[in-house]
């Protein structure tokens, strides 16, 4: 059962990644590609869920971690695009969740489990999640409106920028996006301060302070973003350096500890 959801979640966000491009190429929008991303992301969820009920909890391994994270931006972007023109940001979002929902198939790491359920640490690694996956989908903005404003300065643009919505509209999302994450990435780090006994143990010690340093390069620049209006490639570099930090605070020791000194 869940290696045959697991496959058909794969095959589908292929599938709807090939019909965003071949929709791009064609400069047209149709529904297609959403229907199959949204089986796609529900087929990936019921997985994730079976999984849950199994170990009655969820696994927080290196790469199930990673394809939760790609679960939640899946679906974080499949809502944006209920009232939003997104939908491009698919051909690089849903390839991403086929390949660690691959991985997490058939490459079985030793489950770590979370047995703390009280509601303190729902609240403070729900958020965390959330907000990474808001500020994930904010960063694969960032690089769209960077090459968007790079190839309408240097030469006619190619079919994907033609088919993108302004630049004035693509930087009003993009702090749209940074603003909801932020919201999140406060509520994460106040919770963490407030119910985590010692946040700087437990390997905790880099997340906490890359976290912290993400924090304030992103309410830095929305704060800039509204007193002196900052834009463009100011925007760009500023956000994708606020990820690479929550890149590295989210799954740098993980990746470390368990993929290369294989300690849990």
């Amino acid at each position: 059962m869940n290696t045959t959801l697991a496959t058909f979640s794969i095959c589908t966000y292929l599938a709807s990644t090939l019909f965003i491009a071949r929709d791009t190429h064609q400069n047209r929008r149709q529904h297609t590609p959403l229907y199959l991303a949204w089986a796609a992301a529900c087929a990936h969820l019921t997985y994730t869920a079976i999984a849950f009920q199994q170990n009655n909890s969820f696994n927080f391994s290196f790469i199930s971690t990673a394809s939760l994270i790609s679960l939640i931006v899946a679906l974080l972007l499949l809502m944006a695009t209920l009232t939003k023109p997104v939908e491009k940001l698919g051909i690089v979002i849903f390839p991403i969740a086929a390949i660690m929902l691959a991985l997490e198939l058939n490459l079985p790491e030793k489950p770590h489990l979370l047995h703390t359920h009280n509601w303190q640490m729902s609240v403070h690694i729900l958020t965390s999640i959330i907000a990474f996956s808001l500020l994930n989908i904010a960063a694969l903005q960032a690089v769209l409106l960077a090459i968007q404003d790079q190839q309408l300065k240097s030469h006619p643009p190619k079919r994907l920028i033609q088919s993108l919505p302004s630049l004035q509209t693509m930087e009003s999302l993009l702090f749209q996006m940074l603003g909801t994450g932020l919201f999140f990435l406060t509520i994460s780090l106040i919770s963490g301060f407030i119910f985590i006994e010692d946040l700087f143990a437990q390997h905790l010690a880099h997340k906490t302070v890359l976290s912290i340093i993400a924090w304030i390069i992103f309410s830095s620049l929305l704060i800039g973003r509204l007193r002196y209006g900052w834009r463009g490639k100011t925007a760009v570099r500023w956000t994708l350096t606020g990820f690479v930090l929550l890149l590295l605070a989210y799954f740098g020791s993980k990746l470390v500890l368990e993929l290369i000194l294989k300690k849990t």
